[in-house]
């Protein structure tokens, strides 16, 4: 990226070293890889959120990541012919985002279709919103087992938007089956979830569950005489088409036996009461949300109307474990921001000691993160504001001087 060069490596060191004078990090070892299903929820998490467990910390940040290097990596340039996809490639995107010491490998990049009102009718468009990815070898031995993830996005396209607005209730068919009559869910993240898109190739004969799930068959298979784990991430919108995704899983037993385990960071909510009754009846399913005291998106949507009626009314129920952090209280941020930012939401997680406690970070991650794509940041710390961007936003010289935008690489790069 074009930010990152000798003078930033200057400031960063400074904002590292400003940050252990101040507020004392420690720096622990762990051992992730010997409590993995303790951290994956095996035991509801019991002990470990109140005091916040170190492990805990990293893991949740570590899965925060996964997230948050789709939002570094998607195109949205209005002008680009791949507008709607990664500009980096699978086998680049951890390295072109700064996480190299990333322990998987991308193995697929998955789609979703959503609708956009126009003034004479509805467009669909197709979005690159996720990737499905797998430890590697020595992934495996750092994670303590083969860890299968799944890692969805928030809302950034405009048909998003229509989706996220959409807060009527529909029966999810296509994960409950027969036995969908009672439950009801959200109807522009199901749809998101679910839809095709004949204009796309993206999504003209595979909806976005059908792609993710397919995914996940072959590497079960691929590693079905090890120990395997699936891990479902997401960010708001994505936090939501990740609880979807997580509880199809199980309902349809695509898991077998392994275990699943979703984080969610910001989710609004997804369903009624039925679709809670019916989350809390599976097996080898846990779901940990993780929401920002300040920040309204996890709040909502408090009831929906259920499609097809004019006047049946349902509450939105919240499903899981909820890990309560408050990122008003850090003195690094400057107060009346986005409090619904991924990255404020992991700098919470490194600093939070409880609803009564002081903010204190004891995970040592680089605040200037938090102001990669917006002002959050106080202006001490000497970072630019929205820092995150392309090198001359993808514009490339050619030899004979003329520019040429070439803002793609293609997964054989």
């Amino acid at each position: 990226m074009g930010c990152i060069n000798k003078g930033w490596e200057f400031v960063s060191r400074k904002i590292r070293s400003c940050l252990k004078r101040k507020k004392g990090i420690e720096n622990r070892d762990n051992n992730i890889a010997e409590r993995w299903e303790v951290l994956s929820g095996k035991n509801n998490w019991e002990g470990l959120l109140e005091p916040l467990d170190y492990d805990l910390r990293q893991y949740l940040i570590h899965y925060g990541q996964m997230c948050q290097a789709i939002y570094d990596s998607f195109n949205n340039e209005r002008v680009s012919k791949y507008r709607g996809t990664s500009r980096y490639s699978k086998k680049n995107l951890f390295t072109r985002v700064g996480l190299d010491k990333n322990k998987y490998e991308i193995t697929k990049y998955f789609y979703g279709a959503s609708n956009e009102p126009s003034k004479t009718e509805k467009m669909k468009e197709s979005n690159w919103i996720g990737f499905v990815a797998v430890t590697t070898d020595e992934g495996k031995v750092a994670l303590g087992r083969r860890d299968i993830l799944i890692a969805w996005r928030g809302t950034i396209c405009p048909a998003e938007w229509n989706d996220d607005f959409e807060s009527s209730l529909v029966q999810p068919t296509e994960i409950f089956g027969e036995n969908a009559d009672n439950i009801l869910v959200h109807k522009g993240f199901y749809s998101i979830y679910t839809s095709l898109n004949d204009t796309s190739n993206f999504n003209r004969t595979t909806s976005a569950r059908d792609q993710v799930l397919e995914e996940v068959k072959r590497l079960l298979e691929q590693y079905s005489k090890e120990e395997v784990s699936i891990s479902v991430t997401g960010h708001s919108l994505g936090s939501s088409l990740a609880t979807l995704c997580a509880i199809d899983i199980v309902v349809n037993q695509i898991n077998k036996e392994f275990p699943v385990t979703a984080f969610l960071f910001a989710s609004p909510r997804v369903g009624e009461a039925n679709f809670k009754k019916a989350h809390q009846k599976l097996r080898n399913l846990q779901i940990l949300r993780i929401t920002n005291a300040p920040d309204l998106i996890p709040k909502l949507p408090d009831r929906g109307l259920v499609e097809g009626s004019a006047t049946d009314w349902r509450v939105y129920e919240d499903v899981g474990f909820e890990l309560s952090i408050d990122t008003t209280k850090s003195d690094y941020l400057k107060k009346d921001i986005n409090d619904h930012i991924l990255e404020v939401y992991l700098h919470g997680i490194a600093g939070t000691h409880g609803p009564e406690g002081e903010f204190k970070l004891e995970i040592n991650r680089d605040i200037a993160l938090m102001n990669k794509e917006d002002d959050t940041l106080k202006d001490e710390y000497g970072v630019p504001i929205s820092w995150w961007i392309e090198k001359n936003k993808g514009m490339i010289q050619r030899e004979d001087g003329s520019w040429i935008l070439m803002d793609h690489e293609d997964d054989d790069s």
